[in-house]
């Protein structure tokens, strides 16, 4: 019989030191893939990053190694060496012991970007191997530390500089990878380099790349082989290396101009400012462009804060303020409209919040939300006073950026209006359908169609040439709206687009359900004249921009009426076929007889109708009916 499971006092394990490190690397760096490998860096970096964000530091090196290692140095006053407290080196407490560093006292560091005193020490405890240049002191000293172990501290030759080093391995048994992205980390290195003003950071990547890697060939003719002088040679040779120096003497500034760089900007300058308060700073750079999304980016003592925080809540809610406050006092909006909203005014807004905390309160030690309470209410004041005086300062940009918040919060009443629209059910939900359209008896989408005709006069003759079990008729009064320049609202409230919409039942943009689809042929049947193919166009344009997917799944077509004289030969059009153009696809339909839309007055008139393909990328009926797709 199995023994039962005992929990006692001698089941209760406590993990010492950086064990716990590798027991639950989660819980300090977030995972053990990817992100989690890239997060050792920014430790390393962080607290190089904290030398010149104290003043003691202006460059920063980072290098990817060739044998897979990361090495930063940078040229701050160096990591103590000397006898701690606790009996070892300073430098052995800062790399092997957990909650140690000098950002717990106020002397060291003002402001830091590792609160949690873990970083270096996290670093060491999931690499394989760890080593500590430091030049402090008047020399240099050396240390190492494999699997965590620290070796014995060197002391090297004499030298005035200072500064710090570190090389680390991560190791392959904690981590999903080892391989370092050098993309990844370049965005990150260009973010401190933006958030620290004149701060000179560089980035090089010693692999050797793909391309640079010579595989062996295998032919009937294959070259001579290479002496060992030739391969010793190659072996020596330099490799070449990526390198990016990343250096922004604006700020703030610079990277609210790197943000715009491909858009279009409605204000000629950025405004930008800052400010200071007890154990604590804000700076703050923003810019409106011609965008409908907004970029906000919130940083706090160079932390990136993906989920931002109390400062971007404070930013938030002073913006609004003050732009809801300007416009009702300059008239630019009237007393009875109700306020902007913060979607509506951080629409196309550009910006970057750094805030530096004397003491953060992140939340976990990844650091993706700042937790200060205090911090919303001093960036908010902050906020307040700088941004109403650049409104009062600049009425003609402000203005601009008024005018394009009033813009956004009409598109937002016509968006609610849109989704209010497609949540309705049943084609009697929209006064004037009923009557116009002539739905099919069959409920199978599949089997079913809808011709889409020029007005009643047509619709009437095609309602009665039809076969009312899978055919549906929809006659359209005169030329729809032109979506393309007209705004939501407008286009909604188009008698003739409510009805389209309707009856196909899918509903347009976000709302958009393809399964809902009442018709899985939908014909436009114009006449054929320069007015009907206006028409189309119009038609085209506005299931292109409210119902994509209808033209990519190739629901869509154009039908291609025979023109024929009262004799019944064919005036002008040549039958279409299959070869007429090989992108070009085509589907014969069938619609009985009728004494109007200019077709043959036969029993049964055959009708070209052609759609767009799903793999083609432009069709050039898009392109023959004026409307070329972006």
């Amino acid at each position: 019989m199995a023994a039962q499971n005992q929990y006692g006092a001698d089941s209760i394990k406590v993990l010492e030191g950086l064990e716990a490190v590798r027991k639950r690397p989660g819980m300090y760096i977030g995972s053990t893939g990817e992100r989690g490998l890239h997060h050792l860096v920014w430790e390393v970096v962080d607290n190089a990053v904290d030398e010149a964000m104290a003043g003691f530091a202006t460059k920063v090196d980072v290098r990817i190694l060739e044998d897979g290692g990361v090495q930063v140095s940078d040229d701050g006053r160096g990591i103590p060496v000397a006898m701690h407290a606790t009996g070892i080196p300073t430098i052995d407490v800062v790399m092997t012991v957990l909650h140690a560093g000098g950002k717990f006292e106020e002397g060291a560091y003002q402001v830091s970007g590792g609160l949690h005193g873990v970083g270096v020490s996290v670093v060491n405890a999931l690499s394989t191997r760890l080593e500590a240049d430091v030049r402090t002191d008047g020399y240099e000293w050396f240390q190492t530390y494999d699997n965590s172990v620290p070796g014995t501290l060197r002391k090297g030759e004499k030298t005035k500089e200072t500064g710090t080093t570190i090389r680390f391995w991560a190791d392959p048994d904690v981590f999903e990878t080892t391989v370092y992205d050098f993309e990844t980390i370049a965005r990150r290195l260009q973010e401190m380099a933006f958030l620290n003003k004149g701060l000179t950071i560089e980035l090089t990547d010693e692999r050797v790349t793909q391309d640079e890697v010579v595989d062996e060939v295998v032919a009937d003719t294959a070259a001579a082989p290479k002496s060992a002088e030739e391969t010793a040679a190659e072996a020596s040779a330099p490799h070449k290396v990526k390198h990016r120096t990343f250096h922004y003497p604006g700020g703030l500034v610079d990277f609210v101009k790197h943000i715009n760089r491909t858009k279009t900007a409605i204000q000629p300058s950025v405004i930008d400012f800052d400010g200071k308060g007890p154990g604590h700073e804000v700076e703050i750079a923003m810019q409106w462009n011609a965008g409908y999304s907004e970029s906000v980016h919130t940083f706090a003592n160079t932390i990136n804060t993906h989920e931002g925080g109390t400062h971007e809540e404070g930013f938030r809610a002073a913006l609004t303020s003050v732009v809801n406050r300007y416009a009702k006092e300059k008239k630019l909006l009237k007393d009875k409209d109700p306020n902007l909203t913060g979607d509506d005014i951080r629409e196309g807004l550009a910006a970057v919040i750094s805030v530096k905390v004397a003491q953060p309160q992140f939340e976990g030690q990844t650091k993706t939300k700042l937790g200060n309470t205090e911090v919303k209410s001093f960036v908010q004041k902050i906020c307040n006073e700088q941004l109403t005086h650049w409104f009062e300062a600049n009425p003609a940009e402000a203005k601009t950026v008024v005018n394009k918040a009033v813009s956004s919060a009409q598109a937002r009443i016509a968006a609610r209006k849109a989704r209010e629209l497609v949540r309705r059910k049943s084609a009697t939900d929209i006064g004037g359908l009923p009557g116009k359209l002539a739905d099919c008896r069959s409920t199978d989408p599949t089997k079913s169609e809808l011709y889409v005709v020029e007005g009643d006069s047509a619709g009437g003759s095609a309602k009665s040439g039809r076969d009312s079990m899978f055919q549906a008729i929809l006659p359209l009064r005169g030329k729809i709206i032109n979506v393309e320049k007209a705004r939501i609202d407008r286009v909604l409230k188009n008698t003739e687009v409510q009805a389209i919409i309707t009856a196909l039942g899918t509903g347009i943009h976000d709302e958009f359900d393809i399964s809902k689809l009442r018709y899985h042929k939908i014909v436009l049947m114009a006449d054929a004249d320069v007015d009907g193919q206006h028409i189309s166009t119009l038609l085209l344009t506005l299931l292109f921009r409210f119902m994509k997917p209808l033209v990519e799944h190739g629901h869509i077509f154009l039908a291609q009426l025979r023109c024929t004289s009262s004799s019944g030969s064919v005036r002008n059009r040549s039958s279409p076929t299959p070869t007429a153009n090989a992108t070009v696809c085509w589907r014969r339909v069938r619609l009985r007889a009728s004494a109007s839309t200019s077709m043959t007055v036969s029993s049964v008139t055959r009708v070209w109708a052609r759609w767009m393909p799903r793999n083609c990328g432009k069709p050039p009926w898009i392109r023959q009916c004026g409307y070329c797709v972006k």
